[in-house]
């Protein structure tokens, strides 16, 4: 892609409405714009990295024997006030009534729908276990957005579910959501915690938090310094490990994925059964497993940055690689870099092209903004010597080399530069 034929608004100084540091670097680089509190338009750098993210996600729920599927925003308000959930979850739903009268709402999550939808398909134990999950935009009326994607009224999760005939089911279920959760956000770059954590309004027997560390978090976790058990401050009623005795640390953090063991929580009221073996009408055993996929990525910049911007991890970033032609009135320089971009594209690298016609420094900041793991710049040099120079972004290192051989090193799968 060619910086002309897209659109990145970045911006030289932190916006007077950003609180923090992932809110600042998304609004600089212009990954995102606010349309409203807690409404944010992606633009498209921020649409690639969500779109990576979300690709994670599916490799790794598809990988776990999960089927996706999409449920509907809109939802009856008769569901939720079958399950009860009407007025524990009364301030955040978005409510209103259709022309024809209907008393409707907008989904500020898919329990209570899931659950109908399994009630009306799944009759006997020969059709468990199963996990559905979707990728689905939430809606809740916050009482205060803030930090930009990390606490908004708008917002993209990945919920999963599970049914089971047993307790065993449910526990192998949740044990494979949570290996499967450890993989997705290893992948996305994030040193993360598991804690142990309140069910809240979800209900069940026992749920865990994905949390990662971060100055600003809104989310306090008691830390062991030693042995690294972690548990949720509210759930902890001593300051001491009980594995190792010393003093917990209490830390800032942010959560990105929490799973839940529902039980018949759902199932039970809203009359979920199946038949099983020998005959008996029981209750389908339910889990849950939400990951916030568009909190993922404030949460990816928080543990990713440094004084210039952003430093994606490979598998997030929005293009591989940027190319910095230094003078693109130069026609000899502009031909060799289409041809460099055009090989580099043709080979399955996601290349953007700064081909504006603005100031060394000003592409040099602009690209450290973005954190593109790559940067090829190619100047005045590459006229004398057929040299190129390869900045990687995560550690500052340069490398010059001809022309040919650090296209191969780029192109090389084996290279340390792009694992």
């Amino acid at each position: 892609m060619y910086w002309s034929k897209t659109f990145i608004p970045t911006l030289k100084e932190d916006p007077q409405e950003a609180e923090i540091i992932s809110h600042k670097l998304l609004l600089r680089s212009g990954l995102i714009r606010m349309l409203m509190a807690g409404a944010y338009s992606y633009l498209p750098l921020g649409y690639r990295v969500l779109n990576n993210i979300q690709r994670i996600i599916r490799q790794e729920m598809n990988s776990s024997d999960a089927a996706e599927l999409l449920l509907p925003a809109l939802q009856p308000q008769e569901l939720w006030q079958e399950s009860g959930r009407d007025k524990t979850m009364d301030k955040v739903m978005v409510r209103f009534s259709d022309r024809r009268g209907r008393k409707l709402c907008l989904g500020p999550t898919h329990e209570e729908v899931i659950t109908a939808l399994v009630r009306s398909c799944v009759s006997s134990y020969k059709q468990l276990p199963l996990i559905l999950y979707q990728l689905q935009t939430k809606f809740r009326d916050e009482i205060r957005p803030r930090f930009g994607l990390i606490r908004s009224c708008e917002f993209i999760m990945k919920d999963a579910y599970s049914f089971d005939k047993d307790e065993a089911g449910l526990d192998k279920n949740y044990q494979l959501m949570s290996y499967a959760y450890q993989r997705i956000f290893k992948r996305c770059g994030l040193n993360f915690l598991v804690t142990e954590a309140d069910s809240g309004v979800m209900g069940g027997s026992c749920s865990h938090e994905f949390m990662i560390p971060a100055k600003d978090g809104e989310d306090a976790v008691l830390l062991c310094p030693k042995c690294k058990t972690a548990r949720a401050k509210g759930e902890c009623k001593d300051d001491t490990c009980v594995k190792c005795g010393v003093l917990l640390d209490e830390i800032n953090a942010i959560e990105i994925g929490h799973i839940f063991k529902l039980g018949v929580k759902y199932s039970e009221v809203l009359g979920a059964k199946f038949l099983d073996n020998d005959r008996k009408l029981k209750s389908i055993i339910m889990g849950c497993y939400g990951i916030g996929v568009s909190r993922l990525v404030s949460a990816i910049i928080e543990q990713n940055y440094d004084t210039a911007g952003i430093i994606w991890p490979k598998e997030i970033a929005p293009y591989e690689i940027i190319i910095l032609p230094l003078d693109v009135t130069e026609g000899r320089i502009m031909s060799s870099v289409i041809e460099i971009y055009k090989e580099l594209t043709q080979n399955g690298i996601n290349v953007l092209l700064d081909d504006r016609d603005e100031r060394a420094g000003v592409k040099f900041k602009d690209a450290d903004l973005l954190g593109i793991p790559l940067q090829l710049i190619i100047g005045k040099e590459f006229l004398k010597s057929n040299t190129c120079e390869l900045k990687i972004r995560s550690s500052g290192e340069r490398i010059i080399k001809p022309r040919e051989e650090i296209i191969d090193y780029i192109q090389n799968p084996l290279s340390s530069v792009i694992q």
